[in-house]
């Protein structure tokens, strides 16, 4: 190799910090400017501030989106009483505390983000696979989300200034003068939050989550005011016997699904953990706990509302524009619009950063990768995405049917292939020796295993013969990859268990 093969690491000693002896022999064994820098680079543990209050603030925004509470509700009209969503809910927090603990365990141990985590299973360009399809689902969603954002704020900006509802009249491009000023002040917004990085992320999702969760408050207590303290604890048909326990077993398992995005690349926030207890603490009041709460928020609000007008409400936003009190009404969206920028950031802004940071390590950063996800977020017109039954059905389900087989594979590759033995300084070499250079950085187990299950999984999402079965179709998309690649993978290793305590670096944003 060459001095060119190898990638310079910042001094620490900049950062106040000494110099680790054997930094320099830890670049010459390999360390590739191809697979490294700064923002991929494992975190040193004075680095991480994410703790058990940080790691619960993620839950106590994403758990509480405006898509999940329609989702709940929906459940209620399909004749689930109050009690079976409590239950249903139940069962699928505690998979979900099983998966995202076991994830997030990954991220902490290793410091490193989920497209080099990929690495491990899939080889140093292997990993591309993964962190490009998590990358383009979040891409999608961010835009997305955003348009919905801007739809409550056209609601706050009319409220206050009725005259702007003549900027609604006309369309260019899909949205009117009103939709462009309110989708570019948000998109603007969320790119300044997102350009000063994970740290900042971390510090408006704390200040994010009690707004939260003291606005749901607040919307159920008005509700049970209106209802004179009676809720409906089910609609008019309700469902009994077999049928019952099938909507509340798919009902978990859907809950699963909706978070499967996340059970994926959860390393992204935990390699900034403080310990392992700090996620598991955080875990258990964001998950369970959190997800209880929301699902009595879910009960009183559906329940409320049906009491009152003999038919269940669709979504929060429906209670927020029943408010008869101008000045409620826009305290209650704003806290809306925070809520879904808090969802953004963490489960659509992180994931396509990194992915494209891992694309380009040479010459992107961080912040610059997450300024190019927002053009592109901009670019793709997410209206009109959001707008079209044929790419929201296809194109994303599509592609979020695949991330189940990939949460299976990298799953049995690091707890029952590898025992967690990582080399972390080896997910940085390109040697064709590199302990996860495979057949020229990719590992064709993985990849075979990906294209079996995830084949299967498309069939689950699209062949109307397997609707039956469409509620279970993470379950058992994600049990079929890690099947596969159990009874493919190679597990002659050595596997060697190795710190990058040498190549860390503290992380400045």
């Amino acid at each position: 190799m060459t001095a060119e093969d190898y990638v310079h690491i910042p001094s620490r000693a900049s950062e106040g910090l000494a110099e680790p002896p054997s930094a320099l022999v830890a670049v010459q064994a390999g360390i590739s400017p191809r697979l490294y820098n700064n923002d991929l680079a494992p975190t040193t543990r004075e680095g991480r501030h994410w703790s058990a209050y940080s790691i619960f603030t993620l839950w106590a925004n994403d758990v509480h989106s405006l898509g999940n509470y329609v989702w709940a509700i929906g459940l209620f009209s399909l004749g689930m009483s109050g009690g079976a969503i409590l239950g249903s809910l139940a069962f699928g927090a505690l998979f979900l505390f099983l998966l995202l603990s076991l994830s997030g365990f990954m991220g902490e141990k290793t410091g490193v983000p989920f497209p080099v985590m990929s690495r491990i299973a899939f080889g140093v360009h292997g990993a591309q696979i993964p962190a490009l399809l998590r990358g383009g689902v979040a891409i999608a969603w961010f835009g997305i989300q955003t348009y919905l954002a801007s739809q409550v704020l056209q609601v706050i900006i009319i409220a206050l200034a009725p005259g702007a509802a003549g900027l609604q009249e006309g369309s260019f491009l899909g949205l009117s003068a009103l939709g462009w000023i309110t989708f570019l002040a948000l998109w603007v917004l969320q790119s300044i939050i997102v350009s000063y990085g994970m740290e900042m992320i971390r510090k408006y999702e704390a200040f994010a989550g009690p707004i939260i969760l003291a606005t749901f408050v607040a919307l159920a207590v008005w509700v049970l005011i209106q209802a004179d303290f009676q809720i409906s604890w089910s609609n008019d048909a309700p469902l009994t016997g077999a049928d019952l326990w099938l909507h509340m077993l798919g009902g978990a398992s859907a809950w699963v699904a909706i978070y499967g995005t996340f059970v994926l690349n959860f390393c992204d926030f935990t390699r900034g953990a403080k310990s392992k207890k700090a996620i598991i603490k955080g875990n258990f009041w964001g998950i369970p706990i959190n997800m209880l709460f929301f699902g009595c928020v879910v009960v009183v609000l559906a329940g409320g509302s049906f009491t009152i007008n003999g038919e269940a409400i669709t979504s929060p936003a429906d209670v927020v524009a029943a408010i008869p009190n101008t000045l409620l009404l826009v305290l209650a969206s704003l806290a809306l619009i925070v809520l879904t920028i808090a969802v953004n950031l963490m489960a659509n802004f992180v994931a396509p950063t990194y992915a494209l940071t891992n694309l380009f390590p040479k010459h992107l950063n961080f912040r610059r990768a997450a300024l190019i996800s927002a053009v592109i977020g901009l670019a793709i017109l997410p209206w009109n995405l959001y707008n079209s039954p044929v790419v929201i059905g296809i194109f994303l389900n599509g592609l979020g049917a695949l991330l189940g087989p990939l949460f299976g594979i990298i799953m049995v590759d690091y707890w029952l292939v590898k025992k967690q033995r990582i080399n972390v300084p080896e997910l940085y070499s390109e040697h064709v020796t590199g302990e996860y250079y495979y057949q020229r950085g990719f590992n064709p187990r993985a990849i075979t295993a990906l294209v079996i299950s995830g084949a299967a999984a498309l069939m689950l999402t699209f062949v109307p013969a397997f609707q039956v079965v469409s509620q279970f179709s993470w379950f058992l998309a994600a049990g079929l990859g890690a099947i596969v690649y159990s009874v493919l993978a190679d597990r002659r290793g050595p596997f060697h268990d190795v710190e990058g305590t040498e190549i860390a670096v503290t992380p400045t944003h």
